[in-house]
């Protein structure tokens, strides 16, 4: 398993790194943030129920999982609930 945390990360950036980049090379290849790969699941804590631009890329098939509790509050035996309701999901990745 790999977990990705980003502090302070800027779509605009990312994505402006890429339109800028050698065009001979794929779109997610040329993405300052490159090295992260696809993401599968995606934690928002404090109730958040949006994106916010949080890499718009890597995020297109990933299912979301919302904590209402804020980072500091957060149990660590809760961390595995989110994988039980994705498990049952059909992935189509938009075929």
């Amino acid at each position: 398993m790999r977990v990705n945390v980003l502090v302070n990360y800027g779509w605009e950036w990312d994505l402006r790194t890429a339109a800028q980049g050698d065009p001979k090379r794929r779109f997610h290849e040329r993405l300052a943030s490159a090295d992260v790969s696809r993401i599968d699941l995606l934690v928002r804590w404090g109730g958040m129920r949006r994106l916010s631009g949080m890499l718009p890329v890597q995020t297109v098939y990933s299912d979301f999982y919302v904590v209402e509790d804020l980072w500091p509050d957060y149990e660590p035996s809760s961390s595995m609930k989110p994988y039980g309701g994705t498990a049952r999901q059909d992935v189509t990745l938009g075929g």
